[in-house]
């Protein structure tokens, strides 16, 4: 919607070798770049429906996540008077799915 946004994930996931040493014992984070681009350009009136979209989007898309962490900030927000940002923030579990 024209407007510039911050945005943080944190993948919380348990792999099953240590040390990671290839891809698939871990998450891909440029395939979690390319899910939140795709889901950053449909418009959407609310920042809370974007992170809670995303959240799942990553849980579906990647088995080895446990739990994701995301926090948006609108840097620019339409509030006359206002300078500074507005955001959310919001934590999924898979067990909680």
């Amino acid at each position: 919607m024209g407007n510039e946004f911050e945005l943080n994930i944190t993948i919380k996931h348990a792999p099953q070798h240590l040390p990671v040493k290839h891809m698939a014992d871990t998450i891909d984070y440029v395939a979690v770049y390319e899910l939140v681009k795709k889901r950053m350009a449909v418009p959407t009136p609310l920042l809370e429906t974007v992170v809670t979209d995303i959240a799942q989007k990553i849980l579906a898309q990647f088995l080895l996540a446990e739990e994701v962490c995301i926090s948006i900030r609108k840097t620019h927000p339409p509030v006359s008077q206002m300078q500074g940002s507005v955001g959310v923030s919001f934590e999924l579990k898979r067990k909680d799915l």
